[in-house]
């Protein structure tokens, strides 16, 4: 089961339309979330292919998602780009 399979049993139905088309949802839930030093590098391979990449970036930045690569962005450049927008 992929990443965004995982959670999207816990969404209601709206929640989970733009999650039908991520690239991620076949791909191994442990390269979104690598242990701590671990490579990105293929989370952000399928990242910068996904048709709803924006959309998964905004769910994670309106949700505050502290771990894992979310819209190709990891938890540090979530936080960077959290801090420019304000």
């Amino acid at each position: 089961m992929g990443a965004i399979a995982e959670l999207s049993t816990t969404l209601d139905v709206d929640e989970q339309v733009w999650m039908l088309e991520a690239k991620c949802l076949d791909a191994d839930p442990e390269a979104f979330f690598p242990e701590k030093g671990g490579s990105t590098r293929e989370a952000k391979r399928i990242c910068s292919a996904c048709p709803v990449r924006n959309d998964c970036l905004d769910y994670a930045l309106e949700n505050d998602e502290r771990f894992g690569i979310w819209g190709g962005l990891s938890e540090r450049e979530r936080r960077r780009a959290k801090r420019l927008a304000s």
